[in-house]
């Protein structure tokens, strides 16, 4: 990635490193076991993480968008991915199941209602837990808006964003014969699900550094190569839940039911430059949201770890714990 002269890093705008107060593996449906973890403060205010992908997996970072001294902040890596095993799977994963799996979370650590923070394929899994379940959710905090549209999935796998980077879309098409290349994600699929590991591996490395590469509006658009496991996780479960439009019953779901979570306050966090989930969608979201605040942030893309975007969402918790009448670094 290119650094700019002058550019501010994430990290100044976190709060220090923390561990894990607790670790555990659940088991949930169908043979998965999916790892979850606790930092913070123990009877804190509670917050869930939704990481992206599907299949990213959670970070040591995400946990520093959050107050430790406020925060009761449980991460977990969905079905398939990270520490959740088993790994790569996509036997009986569906968005269902990563709701029920958050329901089985919030069961288990004796949680009535707590804040959902997701980015990307998180802020989609937020938001369909927050519909599914609306009475669970404090607050919504989203960044990088994704609704699992079918115009956005023509825009990053049809050749929208690749009007924008030639460079890496040319080595995420040139894998596919050209009598496929009308159906990328279905070309991938064959390829990410052939039983060839070896093929398997080469083609996740590929899908992963397409997203990688247009992730950070700093980017010089070159994704880099993921390690293998973690490609093939990401990529077999990104195609996976794109092949099927993430299990929504038609699409333009999300939208349509947005009347549920009507009552519910969120924050929409979003990169004015995002590549791979454009401002349209989080505006359309904010819309049809009355309680909605949208904070659109300049020279910033789609990555957590863009500085304005890291900024803006640790501010968001802070002003969140201050409505609830507890300390933060803002009083300070």
């Amino acid at each position: 990635m290119d650094k700019i002269p002058g550019q501010k890093r994430a990290v100044q705008y976190l709060y220090p490193a923390v561990d894990p107060f607790d670790q555990r593996v659940m088991e949930v449906s169908d043979g998965h076991r999916i790892y979850v973890e606790q930092c913070g403060r123990p009877d804190g205010l509670p917050v869930i993480v939704l990481h992206g992908g599907p299949g990213g997996g959670c970070s040591p970072a995400m946990r520093r968008y959050f107050d430790p001294n406020v925060y009761r902040v449980v991460l977990f890596d969905q079905r398939g991915c990270g520490r959740s095993r088993p790994h790569a799977s996509v036997s009986a994963n569906t968005t269902w199941d990563l709701v029920a799996d958050i329901e089985a979370i919030r069961t288990a650590l004796e949680i009535d209602r707590f804040v959902v923070f997701g980015g990307s394929w998180g802020a989609t899994l937020a938001l369909i837990y927050a519909i599914s379940h609306p009475e669970r959710v404090r607050q919504l905090v989203l960044r990088g808006v994704f609704m699992m549209t079918q115009v956005e999935l023509d825009w990053f796998y049809g050749g929208g964003a690749g009007q924008f980077w030639p460079e890496p879309w040319a080595r995420f098409v040139d894998l596919i014969p050209e009598d496929e290349r009308d159906d990328l994600i279905a070309a991938y699929h064959r390829r990410l699900f052939s039983g060839d590991l070896r093929a398997e591996t080469r083609h996740a490395q590929a899908w992963s550094a397409w997203e990688n590469a247009l992730a950070s509006v700093y980017s010089n658009g070159q994704g880099g190569e993921a390690p293998g496991d973690y490609a093939r996780a990401f990529a077999r479960l990104e195609n996976h839940y794109f092949t099927h439009r993430g299990f929504l019953p038609e699409d333009g779901w999300i939208l349509k039911n947005v009347d549920r979570i009507q009552g519910i306050p969120g924050v929409i966090v979003q990169g004015r430059y995002d590549m791979i989930c454009p401002p349209q969608r989080a505006w359309e979201l904010a819309q049809a949201w009355g309680e909605a605040d949208l904070r659109m942030v300049r020279n910033a893309g789609h990555a957590l770890s863009e500085p304005g975007i890291s900024a803006e969402l640790v501010r968001a918790m802070d002003q969140i714990a201050e409505a609830e009448g507890l300390h933060t670094r803002l009083s300070r």
